[in-house]
């Protein structure tokens, strides 16, 4: 499904949606599951894509359904896989994660990649801009491509409607309401979530305020 001009999601993820920017170097966001694969493979394809094609893959958090694919894809690709500092150890597998996420983790497996590169202050990837989004994750990243907010984990959708992601599944509850917060004074007319259908209208993300 092309979103706007260059952004397309990657409708065989539904579930954890993978979306993919088209430019002079492509990049892709967020992996999906593991057993997702091969659904991650046809709907590239779908697109005229192979994996060697892509140049960057960014993850937006830790959790195992946005890094799953991320040491495959990593070495079918030669991309460089990029995340925030403070979540590198978890994807890496060097720390794991608390609570329920810890559960999750453990009931989910995954191979855990390398990261090549961490986000710098103001950083952008050729024309996406890393919005540092702390809450759900550590070191949780929303990323901004023109008038396009991919929001990852930050914010889920449903019926139209947008509303923050679940609150036990936060590592901490009050830094991602300072998170929404911030997001919504940045200038964007489309919400891409990880988690329901993307919703067009600025005005949607403001009624969570």
């Amino acid at each position: 499904m092309e979103i706007t001009k260059h952004v397309h999601l990657l409708e065989a993820m539904k579930g954890s949606y993978v979306y993919l920017i088209l430019g002079e170097e492509p990049v892709l966001i967020d992996t999906g599951l593991k057993s997702k694969f091969s659904s991650l493979e046809s709907s590239l394809q779908a697109l005229g894509m192979r994996f060697e094609d892509i140049a960057h893959i960014i993850l937006t958090h830790q959790d195992v359904d946005h890094i799953g694919n991320a040491k495959a894809l990593k070495a079918a690709s030669k991309a460089t896989l990029w995340s925030s500092v403070e979540d590198k150890p978890y994807i890496q597998g060097e720390r794991k994660g608390t609570g329920v996420r810890k559960m999750i983790q453990t009931l989910l497996k995954v191979d855990h990649p390398t990261i090549d590169q961490t986000f710098a202050p103001g950083q952008r990837i050729g024309d996406l801009e890393v919005i540092p989004s702390p809450g759900h994750t550590p070191g949780h990243v929303c990323l901004l491509y023109h008038d396009v907010l991919l929001a990852g984990d930050l914010v889920k959708t449903s019926r139209g409607k947008v509303s923050p992601s679940p609150n036990f599944l936060a590592s901490d509850k009050e830094a991602l309401r300072r998170s929404i917060r911030e997001v919504a004074k940045l200038s964007f007319d489309y919400i891409c979530p990880a988690h329901g259908e993307p919703v067009r209208g600025h005005s949607l993300f403001d009624l969570m305020l």
